[in-house]
């Protein structure tokens, strides 16, 4: 091993233990079949009508007559745009695509309470426009500013107090992390977990689950959505075992392989507008790659019974193939650790953040040389049943993707040929990844969902 943990473990804190014991409870004050009775009637009373139109049936959205871009007539919510790329980050050097700006914050928080002695977290049952299956669970609150400051004239979101005037001392986690930064451009959202107390009752569409439950439920394919799943990430570690000489690199020597990659790699990015995108062509209903691949901008009318507006239309991402990210993991002195791979990727603040061991849409390097796919991907396609810890298609997020799906899986490599690291790859600790995620910024969204599964796994 070439370096020794920063600091021994010692007993854990009050709040660890109360998350230790909640994980270890599969059944809380909603058993798990009275929560997929409840999930199946809100599916029933919520279903929603999600219908392709052309751009020209949008509503309140239109395209810029001198850039092209497509946005909303307030100028708010989101709109999409047209990007440059140079980056010496993966096989092709230069590329343009359009692109998801939306420079507000929104929160995403999950309030939890202590119930008959062990802590529950208040789970959503959300419908989004571009989920597969309509309604999954998501976060207490899960809205953009301009939802929550209600640009759409709607009703308020319920439950939002609790996270933009939270009582001192009862926030679990607060911290900006990323979203997709192949789809959007500098996407931030604030992550958080707030303590209430037993006036916070749960709504109709609202439901009180153990994290044991939420851990078992990762593992039900398009039920957790992508956001509850990057708050859950950020919750503190209720289960740290790692002491000195477990983890194969400190802490600081970590910080300072991230820092280079983040100077190593150069990454230029351009705004275009949307009309100029070079290899994209827009007609009547789409914004589309010349050659099929990648995605296309596709535009939608939604009805819905459980939003805050009955009704709107508005543009969707639309991805082509189901993606990959996959995290190989082996132990090191009997402690988990994940190979974590240093991204490039155009929307990013800060350049790099780290990513799963594999992160791609493999249709999307079809035409690519073999020396040119994706680092391991081969291996990850050959595994063996016996040796994935996990293996779930999960969905990404619907209010802004349509029907995006993504193949997670938890690779053991223990017992195999090693895996070595390379420049732009190192094995961390689990305990590592946890202290990065205190901080913005530094796992991508991806990675976040990998770290909640790795922690209901191991």
């Amino acid at each position: 091993m070439t370096g020794a943990a920063t600091a021994n473990r010692t007993s854990p804190t009050d709040m660890e233990a109360r998350l230790a014991l909640s994980a270890r409870c599969t059944d809380g004050v909603t058993s798990t079949a009275a929560f997929f009775d409840w999930l199946a009637e809100r599916r029933l009373r919520h279903a929603q009508r999600t219908e392709r139109i052309p751009f020209d049936a949008l509503d309140q959205w239109g395209f810029d007559p001198d850039t092209g871009d497509l946005g909303h007539t307030t100028g708010r919510f989101f709109s999409v745009q047209g990007l440059r790329v140079r980056s010496d980050f993966g096989a092709v050097p230069e590329w343009s695509q359009p692109i998801i700006s939306q420079p507000e914050v929104g929160i995403l928080g999950i309030a939890v309470r202590e119930i008959d002695g062990v802590l529950h977290f208040l789970m959503q049952a959300k419908s989004e426009p571009g989920n597969v299956n309509g309604v999954q669970l998501s976060p207490t609150v899960q809205a953009t500013r301009s939802n929550y400051t209600r640009v759409h004239g709607g009703s308020p979101v319920p439950y939002l107090d609790a996270f933009r005037t939270p009582e001192p001392g009862r926030v679990l986690a607060d911290v900006l992390q990323s979203e997709q930064g192949s789809w959007f451009l500098r996407k931030r959202n604030r992550n958080m977990v707030v303590e209430v107390g037993p006036e916070l009752r749960a709504g109709d569409d609202f439901c009180w689950l153990t994290l044991g439950q939420l851990n078992a439920l990762l593992r039900c394919e398009d039920l957790v959505n992508m956001d509850a799943r990057t708050v859950l990430s950020c919750l503190p570690d209720w289960d740290r075992v790692d002491g000195p000489g477990s983890a194969e690199h400190t802490g600081q020597e970590i910080r300072c392989w991230l820092t280079d990659r983040r100077v190593v790699h150069e990454v230029v990015t351009e705004r275009l507008p949307l009309r100029a995108v070079p290899g994209w062509h827009r007609t009547a209903d789409a914004i589309t790659h010349d050659e099929g691949r990648f995605f296309s901008i596709v535009a939608v009318r939604v009805g819905s019974r459980s939003r805050e507006v009955p009704s709107w239309t508005q543009p969707l991402l639309r991805p082509h193939g189901q993606g990959i990210a996959a995290l190989l993991v082996k132990r090191v002195g009997g402690v988990l650790h994940a190979l974590m791979h240093a991204r490039v990727e155009p929307g990013f603040v800060d350049t790099v953040e780290l990513g799963p061991t594999v992160q791609c849409t493999p249709g999307n390097h079809a035409h690519l040389a073999a020396a040119d796919q994706p680092p391991l991907l081969d291996l990850v396609r050959g595994t063996d049943r016996a040796s994935l810890l996990f293996d779930t298609v999960l969905s990404e997020e619907g209010g802004r993707f349509d029907h995006a799906r993504c193949r997670y899986m938890i690779i053991s490599v223990d017992g195999r040929d090693p895996v070595e690291e390379s420049a732009g790859m190192r094995w961390l600790s689990l305990s590592e990844l946890e202290d990065l995620l205190k901080s913005s910024g530094q796992l991508n969204v991806q990675a976040r969902t990998l770290v909640a599964a790795l922690r209901a796994v191991r």
